[in-house]
């Protein structure tokens, strides 16, 4: 099991540090070319976070220009989705999160009055807020999707060792049950900023049911910085067909080995000084010293709201191809074991016309299932935006060639008689 990225009664430093291995190959999606990107303002240390005065800062996220939040707001915000934060609860006293949080779940300990809104070890709460915070006055810190409702379902209270005494720990189990729960209650995105490196079946059959229920599940492709196993390969929820793994990139958008690696890699998200909301109350900056998964993952949640919101008829499986599809990489044909299709751009997916024919990752359904029968021809019904312009070329060509034929009758009559 992944561990979570900090310790209680400190900030959330996201993962221990560790050595970078940065790409600096461009990052293209389709005919855009997309940079690097500049570098944030030096995040400051995870220091007077929370407590008796906390602080509200006015740098908006960096990873908020990054992902073309602006943008993608002029489509979608997220209104009326409801995305599932699966962690450690999420703690609606902090007022970015006031009005955003509905009543969910404990799969640690049924009954509790909170219903998940609480949070002791602050995961779940940082989560939330990167999806979902709302505007404060004095800070600049938003959500992605801010107007998206956050669903808390707590499946672990703590990662130490009372935690694990006490068994409030991560487990697989609860993990599963926390995604079906969610499913079951109507949440159409399902984030799970936590991984493992086993193939749980009932986490397995938890996935495929919250896709037969119409809710996509958002994980952490693995983070090497707090994994028990540290080695390259999938980890799970993640490495399910049904799932979208999420590694993280730097502040560059530049792949980094704080992720695992694998062919279950799907698209990565900014991971490193993220600008957010801490429990209770107050800003905080995470992930300065690497980047890391569980943020990254928010992100990914966050930008699948937007799409689940402009898009609300088509299924998981469409939302998860249209974050891939539209991601930016250096080979559109290719997936990479660092970013898998590369990192996301939710302005692109809120705005493409996908096909079939698109390169990139299979489109749902474009196999067996959707072949027409023996002896039928099935034409489908596309969108070409240029179908306006083609046919105001053919009338065009229409009336040139009337005009054309019009003459030369004339030239024909008039002509016998000048002969004459």
């Amino acid at each position: 099991m992944t561990r979570a990225p900090h310790a209680p009664g400190r900030a959330l430093r996201g993962v221990a540090a560790a050595a970078l291995g940065c790409v600096s190959s461009t990052l293209v999606v389709g005919a855009l070319l997309v940079g690097p990107g500049a570098a944030p303002v030096a995040a400051e240390p995870e220091t007077g976070c929370g407590g008796e005065a906390p602080r509200y800062l006015d740098q908006e996220p960096p990873a908020l220009a990054q992902l073309g939040a602006q943008k993608a707001w002029q489509h979608a915000t997220g209104k009326g989705v409801t995305v599932a934060v699966v962690d450690s609860g999420v703690d609606d006293r902090n007022p970015h999160l006031t009005g955003a949080v509905l009543k969910g779940g404990d799969m640690v300990r049924s009954g509790t009055v909170d219903a998940g809104r609480k949070d002791t070890w602050g995961h779940g709460t940082t989560v939330a807020g990167i999806i979902a915070a709302r505007r404060v006055e004095g800070s600049g810190v938003v959500g992605l999707a801010p107007d998206a409702m956050i669903m808390p379902v707590r499946v672990y209270y703590g990662e130490d060792v009372d935690s694990e005494r006490d068994g409030t720990d991560p487990r697989p189990g609860r993990i599963a049950e926390g995604i079906r729960w969610a499913a079951d209650h109507g949440a159409q995105v399902i984030n799970v900023s936590m991984s493992s490196d086993a193939d749980d079946p009932a986490m397995r059959s938890a996935v495929r049911h919250a896709e037969r229920q119409g809710a996509l599940v958002v994980a952490s492709a693995g983070n090497r910085n707090t994994a028990d196993d540290d080695s390259d390969g999938p980890r799970y929820p993640g490495g399910y067909p049904e799932v979208l793994a999420v590694a993280a990139v730097d502040n560059r958008l530049q792949p980094t080995d704080a992720s695992i690696h694998g062919d279950h890699v799907d698209v990565a998200a900014p991971g490193q000084d993220v600008l957010g909301v801490y429990r209770g109350a107050g800003d905080c900056w995470f992930g300065t010293d690497a980047p890391a998964p569980s943020w990254a993952t928010a992100y990914v949640s966050a930008a699948a709201a937007l799409v689940a919101q402009r898009y609300p008829d088509e299924s998981p499986a469409m939302w998860r191809y249209r974050l891939a599809v539209t991601a930016a990489r250096s080979s559109l044909d290719a997936r990479t074991p660092e970013t898998g299709w590369g990192v996301i751009r939710p302005d692109e997916a809120l705005q493409r016309v996908l096909s079939k024919d698109m390169p990139g990752p299979e489109y749902p359904g474009s196999t067996s299932e959707t072949a027409a029968p023996v002896g039928q021809v099935a034409v489908a019904a596309t969108t070409d935006p240029l179908e306006p312009v083609r046919q105001e070329a053919v009338w065009w060509v229409l009336a040139g060639t009337t005009v054309v034929a019009l003459v030369a009758l004339g030239w024909r009559l008039v002509s016998p008689r000048r002969s004459r």
